[in-house]
């Protein structure tokens, strides 16, 4: 595992660099999860083995510090991982899930000529939040930190993915609560409004049990790839993680390039 020391105050961020080929794939996890744990299953199937790979926990998620100065809203999360890009010193290519969809989309509006191609998963792309982050944002920060995230994750492991429960409860409760209520809250433009005005290839990817989905029908009007994860819902990096590394192979393969990996 590799580390980058944040300027300012904001701690370390720690993400996995597996050596491969062509430009780098960065890989940005959802609301209460980990990179270093979703996606090493992903990355093992032979759509993606020969591609270099970064697998990066957040600030307050797995392995990466949990700063009590930083915001944890999608902006901030989004910032770091500009700065980790910039230290990789090359362009890299941006797969973001759910909450990283986000963080993803923004990140490549901060930095358009770093990231040559944009693949999302079920991304947040307007205000509202989903289920859990609604419910994670209903809760005062102070509440959440007392007893709030404990429910969660009980229930989490109770009615949920229990993988994702045993992420969120390493996770940071700050943190969790900050980027579910950031979320919620939505930002000055829309997370959609942005990733439309974005020029690089982009792609969206959905798991089968998610649909019908409005957003498999529009965005493809508007000019972005979509793909279907089939035997798979919202965690599809676990419900089929060969489905989702041949989806991410292909909105990778998006546009005309010369990456060797293609």
């Amino acid at each position: 595992m590799r580390t980058l020391k944040l300027s300012g105050q904001s701690g370390t961020l720690r993400f996995h660099d597996i050596p491969g080929v062509g430009t780098p794939l960065v890989f940005i996890h959802g609301l209460g999860c980990a990179s270093s744990c979703d996606y090493p299953q992903v990355i093992s199937d032979p759509a993606l083995t020969r591609r270099r790979s970064i697998l990066v926990d957040l600030l307050g998620s797995g392995y990466s510090d949990r700063p009590e100065c930083f915001g944890y809203r999608v902006e901030d999360h989004a910032r770091i991982v500009v700065e980790l890009i910039r230290s990789l010193d090359t362009d890299v290519d941006l797969f973001g899930h759910s909450m990283g969809g986000a963080v993803a989309i923004v990140a490549a509006t901060m930095a358009p000529r770093r990231v040559r191609r944009l693949v999302l998963a079920e991304p947040n792309l307007d205000a509202g939040g989903g289920l859990f982050s609604r419910e994670i944002a209903a809760y005062s920060e102070s509440d959440y930190w007392l007893y709030g995230h404990a429910q969660t994750v009980a229930t989490a492991s109770r009615e949920g993915d229990p993988v994702w429960a045993g992420a969120l409860a390493i996770s940071c409760s700050r943190a969790v609560h900050r980027a579910a209520t950031s979320l919620v809250e939505g930002d000055s433009v829309a997370w959609r409004e942005l990733l439309l005005r974005l020029e690089m290839p982009r792609s969206v990817i959905f798991g089968e049990r998610s649909l019908p989905h409005p957003d498999a029908v529009s965005l493809s009007r508007m000019g972005i790839v979509v793909s279907i994860v089939q035997n798979a819902g919202h965690f599809m990096m676990r419900d089929n993680p060969a489905g989702l590394a041949f989806a991410i192979n292909e909105g990778l393969s998006a546009g005309d390039s010369d990456d060797p990996c293609e």
